[in-house]
């Protein structure tokens, strides 16, 4: 799960994919593609928002995306077409940049590709980035 500063959508999104797949036969993570919060947990409001879906993430810390990371996940979801760009410009092969998706591509409803950053948003923001990313990690649990 990748977004630009890891404390927002991505970390939500890790905790909501996580709380669908056996984590004895899957790893979930997330990054940003950004360094500006490397170490930081995720934003309050992204912790809140989860909690009241009894995720807990507030063990989470954010890091950079890397070139490793193409090495070590199968699928790597970005929530909006500027962190997909960054991304692929780190990607070396095709089958580096067959793994990389927009998650609301797993949305059969595709009125809109990108999940809006809500870092500016209110806490209503994060609750709409919320029910957007549980929809898309229902479908790749129910597909993976």
């Amino acid at each position: 799960m990748v977004c630009l500063g890891n404390i927002c959508r991505s970390p939500m999104a890790e905790g909501i994919l996580k709380s669908k797949l056996d984590d004895t036969i899957f790893f979930v993570d997330s990054a940003g593609t950004g360094s500006w919060h490397v170490g930081n947990k995720p934003d309050v409001r992204s912790i809140a928002v989860t909690k009241a879906h009894q995720i807990d993430i507030s063990n989470q810390r954010a890091r950079q995306f890397s070139y490793q990371d193409f090495k070590n996940f199968d699928h790597i979801f970005v929530m909006d077409q500027s962190n997909k760009k960054n991304v692929l410009t780190l990607a070396k092969t095709q089958e580096d940049q067959n793994k990389v998706h927009l998650i609301l591509e797993e949305l059969s409803t595709k009125s809109t590709m990108d999940v809006p950053d809500p870092y500016y948003d209110t806490e209503l923001g994060f609750e709409i980035v919320y029910e957007m990313l549980n929809k898309a990690c229902d479908c790749i649990a129910k597909r993976i």
